[in-house]
């Protein structure tokens, strides 16, 4: 968040927001991105209550956050964002009657709009096929980013991990004689993830001939490194993951979050247990992995003539 649009703000508003920001930092372990979002989420609010008369937190009303939400939603704001805010809103009105900044909690019966149960875009079999024959291609000569290219597609399809657990890896994160890999999820959670022979090939095909190429002082013990020798950063991978879906040219699929939802959605249709798939990846909630059980009436039609004695 910018300094100076904070010092816009009342004075005890922004003293709330700084005190709101460090607690987020240190008690909650929160990922940045979320720290981000709840910050920028709370200086909208705060500089939309200041222009209707409001200088402390004390005066925030629950009117207040819902003429907010009006606003936000009349401006084109998605369904999921909206119920990002109130959640900021939430988290901040409970941290700040645990400060005693206000006497009593105004957002307790706030309520967020239903998030929009939408289908995530995911890879056809030939699609994906295509994709690592590429990479495969690519990589023969055995050139260091083509390799780690191949590496971090393979580890993210096989594994189904966000592109922020994948830039964060070390190489002691792999345990290559079982095929796991550690991985250190939102809210500082560890949990153990499998992968399959392809992804472990092209990976100790990275450590091998590519890594050690592009490694320096600066390298550390991060498992995949861009192209200068540091840690990789998400931005590069998605770059990297974006470029293979638009060539394949036949797909609305985007972004290393489509190889997610594509290792979800295999699984689940290769038979695996729902509760199996939400440990891998990494759902605190049931609910959230169910989205990958999206199946079409022909296959619920062909499984259930197969399984029904009266069918």
């Amino acid at each position: 968040m910018e300094s100076g649009k904070n010092e816009q703000l009342p004075r005890a508003l922004a003293e709330a927001l700084d005190g709101f920001r460090r607690y987020l930092d240190g008690e909650r372990a929160r990922s940045a991105h979320t720290v981000r979002a709840y910050l920028g989420d709370l200086q909208s609010l705060f500089a939309f209550a200041a222009g209707h008369g409001v200088e402390t937190p004390a005066q925030l009303e629950l009117g207040t956050f819902r003429r907010w939400l009006g606003t936000q939603s009349e401006s084109g704001r998605s369904r999921a964002t909206l119920a990002r805010h109130a959640a900021a809103v939430r988290s901040f009105t409970s941290w700040a009657l645990r400060e005693e900044l206000i006497a009593a909690d105004p957002a307790v019966r706030l309520q967020a709009p239903k998030r929009e149960q939408s289908l995530p875009g995911v890879l056809q079999r030939h699609q994906l096929d295509r994709i690592f024959n590429g990479l495969a291609e690519a990589a023969e000569e055995g050139a260091p980013l083509p390799l780690r290219d191949r590496a971090l597609v393979e580890l993210l399809y096989a594994t189904g991990i966000r592109v922020g657990e994948l830039a964060g890896l070390d190489i002691d994160d792999l345990d290559a004689d079982r095929r796991t890999l550690r991985v250190l999820g939102k809210g500082n959670k560890e949990r153990t993830v499998p992968y399959g022979l392809p992804a472990a090939l092209a990976v100790d095909d990275w450590l091998r001939r590519g890594r050690p190429r592009l490694a320096t002082a600066d390298s550390g013990p991060a498992l995949f490194l861009g192209a200068r020798g540091k840690r990789i950063d998400q931005r590069q991978v998605r770059s990297v993951v974006k470029a293979l879906m638009e060539g394949l040219g036949d797909t609305s699929a985007t972004g290393p979050h489509a190889l997610r939802h594509s290792a979800a959605t295999h699984l689940l249709d290769g038979g695996a247990d729902l509760r199996a798939v939400q440990e891998i990846l990494g759902h605190s909630s049931l609910a959230t992995t169910q989205i990958y059980t999206h199946v079409s009436v022909d296959r619920l039609r062909a499984s259930y003539r197969q399984a029904h004695p009266r069918a």
